[in-house]
C-alpha cells in the first residue's frame, strides 16, 4: 500500500517528514526519491531536526555520507555518484543495521543494496497543463512502507490524519 501527500508549501513538506521521523528510530532505513530541485533537502532538514539534530544540514553530494548526532544517530546519505559497486564498498550495512536512522537520497541508484524493509520515499512536482495550474511549491509525496514497522506507522499515521491525500 502507498499513501499519497499533497504539499501546497513548503511547511506541509517540513510537518510530513517531522511525522515520519517522530516514530522512527535506531535501525529505520529512509530511501528518498525526487528529481533535482524536488526537495528532498527540504525534507532532509526537517527529518533531521525531528531527530533532535542541531546545526546545519545539507546535501552530502560531494561528501556521501554525513553523521549528526540527534536522539539517534543520522546517517544522511546521497548515493546519485555512485555505481552499486562503489556503494558496497562503503559497507553501508553497517549504517543501515546500526544504531541510527539511514536516509539515503537517489536510493534506487544501489537498490539491491538496500534493505528490503524501508520506508520508500518519493517527491514529484505534479505536471501542469496549464500556467494557472503551476505552482512553485506544490508537490505529491507519496510513501510506501515496505516491511511491517513501517506498515504499522503509516497506519498509525492515518489513524491520526496525517494524510492529505488517499491510499493507493
Amino acid at each position: 500500500m502507498k499513501y499519497t501527500y499533497i504539499s501546497s508549501e513548503v511547511a506541509d513538506t517540513v510537518q510530513l517528514a517531522s511525522a515520519l521521523a517522530h516514530w522512527l528510530g535506531p535501525g529505520s532505513v529512509v530511501a528518498l526519491e525526487g528529481e533535482l530541485g524536488a526537495g528532498k533537502t527540504t525534507f532532509s532538514q526537517a527529518f533531521a531536526r525531528e531527530l533532535g539534530v542541531s546545526g546545519t544540514v545539507n546535501s552530502p553530494t560531494f561528501t556521501i555520507i554525513k553523521e549528526y548526532e540527534g536522539r539517534c544517530p543520522l546517517y544522511h546519505m546521497d548515493v546519485y555518484r555512485l555505481s552499486p559497486e562503489e556503494a558496497d564498498e562503503l559497507g553501508l550495512d553497517d549504517y543501515f543495521y546500526g544504531d541510527g536512522v539511514s536516509l539515503v537520497e537517489w536510493a534506487s541508484r544501489i537498490d539491491e543494496l538496500m534493505p528490503v524493509e524501508r520506508l520508500q520515499v518519493t517527491i514529484a512536482r505534479p505536471v501542469a497543463t496549464s500556467i494557472e495550474e503551476w505552482e512553485e511549491n506544490r508537490r505529491i509525496i507519496t510513501v510506501e512502507p515496505l516491511g511491517e514497522l513501517y506498515a504499522e506507522g503509516c497506519r498509525q499515521m492515518a489513524e491520526q490524519g496525517v494524510w492529505s491525500g488517499s491510499e493507493i
